[in-house]
């Protein structure tokens, strides 16, 4: 044969295997599985905090992991699936980054690959864990605190509308594990202060124009929205309805204040999923779920909407103003 010919014909059998020792190389990356109740564009910010708490203890997606993103888009019942899928793919560890609902997907769909959650609710209480401080099992994850602050958002509300005695808490019926202990919170809180409190249930995206109805039937001045997986994505929806009847109404994440909603008060976004990347990362480097306690992020966020604010024709007190994290004009 031809020097020259056999020496092209080297090269160019070279060059196909270029893709193929990447792909070998690629295929040996630990992989994530994010799975998440919600859509990737309600999720843009907290995915970010995500990649920043891998980055901090030395992982970077594309470089030395690969995440695997599974979005269930506001559909719990596609959860299961979804988290079926992670488990075939064979993934190091599994993200549930959409609270309770995707904890609880990902925990049936598998007992070995190691599972960090993020949750509002008492993950004891929900059985994902047998204790926070030795989880055992396959799980453990981060505790936010946008339960406990339930009480504090009724006050918030109160402190802007002093002289309004009835409100409303909008709950999702269907997510018991979270709406049971906000409502009884919040109606502890109520009755302290006088307040009537009406709950409303929503446990479809259908359900919101009779809620908004029954809103001004009872002459609420204001509106409490549980935490909750349908809540968190139609917080845009919700925030836009809030305007459109002139309720004063306050949520948990920043999504619902830049749509239009008037407050956020909860856990910070940027504390919460970063902590979720760290335990990700420590368990990539080798721990175990069993023997890393459950943290409970600390971090609250108070976020206002100004313009909102002056279309409804509320004066927010400059000392709130001054105790807020952002303002939005």
């Amino acid at each position: 044969m031809d020097r020259r010919l056999a020496l092209a014909m080297l090269g160019t059998m070279g060059g196909m295997l270029l893709p193929v020792r990447a792909r070998a190389q690629k295929a040996q990356l630990p992989s994530i599985g994010f799975l998440s109740t919600a859509s990737p564009d309600l999720y843009s910010d907290r995915v970010v905090t995500f990649l920043q708490g891998l980055k901090e203890l030395g992982y970077t997606e594309g470089q030395n992991v690969d995440i695997l993103y599974r979005w269930a888009e506001g559909q719990s019942e596609r959860l299961p699936g979804l988290a079926a899928e992670l488990v075939q793919r064979q993934v190091s560890v599994i993200v549930a980054a959409g609270g309770t609902p995707s904890a609880l997907a990902a925990k049936a769909a598998t007992t070995t690959i190691p599972i960090v959650f993020g949750v509002a609710t008492d993950p004891v209480a929900a059985g994902l864990v047998i204790s926070l401080n030795r989880p055992g099992g396959n799980l453990t994850g981060i505790l936010n605190l946008n339960v406990e602050v339930g009480p504090k958002r009724l006050e918030l509300l109160h402190e802007l509308l002093p002289k309004a005695t009835v409100f409303a808490v909008l709950i999702d019926p269907t997510y018991r594990s979270v709406s049971d202990p906000f409502l009884r919170r919040v109606q502890a809180i109520a009755q302290s202060l006088g307040i009537q409190l009406h709950a409303l249930n929503a446990s479809s995206e259908r359900d919101f124009d009779t809620v908004f109805a029954m809103l001004t039937r009872l002459r609420a001045s204001g509106l409490i929205i549980a935490p909750g997986t349908l809540f968190s994505a139609e917080s845009e929806r919700l925030a836009a309805l809030t305007v459109r009847h002139g309720v004063p109404a306050i949520f948990q994440y920043r999504p619902f204040v830049a749509a239009g909603g008037l407050i956020s008060y909860g856990s910070s976004e940027t504390e919460y999923y970063r902590l979720v990347g760290a335990y990700a990362a420590r368990i990539l480097k080798g721990e175990k779920p069993a023997d890393l306690p459950v943290q409970q992020s600390t971090k609250v966020e108070l976020l206002i909407n100004l313009k909102t604010a002056r279309l409804l024709g509320i004066a927010i007190p400059q000392a709130l103003i001054a105790r807020a994290d952002e303002v939005i004009q």
